[in-house]
């Protein structure tokens, strides 16, 4: 893509995904997403009511007098955003394709961070890490996070999640806010988003189109498998076909969704032909 171009793109999404996040994310990010610990602020004189074990008897000795701790809730978070660049983020069919998608999503809760002045961070993969972008909060690296969003060009087209997930319990010590980012397309892995949602909060947003939960009536199909490229004929006009198609997606959904609960995470789906705005506002509501 020429500079002048992406650029123009760069500029687009953030006009639109900035205000979007400035007048409709702000107050429900803020209130989904509160800092979950609490840091030591100051000292103060005894006052009556005091709980006993906030005292510092070391200040208290000091001057003979009662003294407690004060403590303040950590306000500042750091938010990772775990985004799936694997060869099936190319396909739609209707209003955009899964990838623009994952790129304006991923902008607007960039932006809806450091409005709350949260770091934000970024772990690109496939079926392994392809790129990390440390957290920072600032305009300057938003827009970095964008350019890549659209830019990069993965070495890999598979999936595998226990990748991303291992590196960003490796990688951020700090427990963090974890958004998950993918059409979920891939291998099982239980295990792996247990461990990481064990020391992160990890929020999964699964990105879909229709045409790939329901197979249209258009007679014989050739379909190909954006990530190993395999390629095989279907019979569309066969209403058993369709009929079986639709039965190992909403199977495929079932299995993902009790993965999700089984490991204490937050999830919503978000459709390529649809406004993604309300769920994830009801998303930030529910939590």
């Amino acid at each position: 893509m020429e500079p002048a171009e992406l650029l123009k793109r760069v500029r687009k999404i953030e006009i639109k995904t900035r205000s979007l996040s400035k007048h409709i994310f702000a107050g429900e990010y803020h209130s989904a997403f509160k800092g979950r610990g609490i840091s030591f602020s100051e000292v103060r004189e005894y006052q009556y009511g005091d709980d006993i074990r906030s005292v510092d008897w070391n200040v208290t000795a000091r001057f003979n007098h009662p003294y407690v701790k004060v403590f303040e809730e950590e306000r500042e978070l750091t938010v990772m955003l775990l985004v799936d660049v694997s060869g099936s983020q190319k396909f739609g069919t209707h209003k955009m394709l899964k990838k623009n998608l994952i790129t304006e999503v991923a902008a607007i809760l960039a932006f809806s961070a450091i409005q709350n002045n949260d770091k934000v961070g970024v772990i690109f993969f496939s079926d392994k890490v392809e790129k990390f972008i440390p957290p920072k909060k600032n305009r300057k690296h938003i827009l970095h996070i964008i350019r890549e969003l659209i830019e990069l060009r993965p070495e890999s087209r598979k999936t595998d999640f226990s990748e991303p997930l291992r590196y960003l319990t490796n990688a951020i010590k700090k427990r963090s806010i974890a958004f998950l980012i993918s059409d979920f397309m891939g291998a099982p892995f239980t295990n792996s988003l247990r461990i990481a949602s064990n020391k992160h909060d990890v929020v999964a947003l699964k990105v879909y189109d229709k045409t790939e939960k329901e197979l249209p009536d258009v007679g014989l199909m050739r379909l190909k498998d954006a990530e190993t490229g395999e390629e095989r004929w279907v019979d569309t006009s066969s209403a058993a076909v369709r009929e079986a198609y639709l039965a190992w997606q909403i199977k495929q959904e079932k299995e993902m969704e009790n993965t999700f609960r089984q490991c204490g995470v937050d999830y919503t789906d978000l459709a390529t032909d649809e406004d993604y705005i309300r769920p994830l506002v009801q998303l930030f509501k529910r939590r």
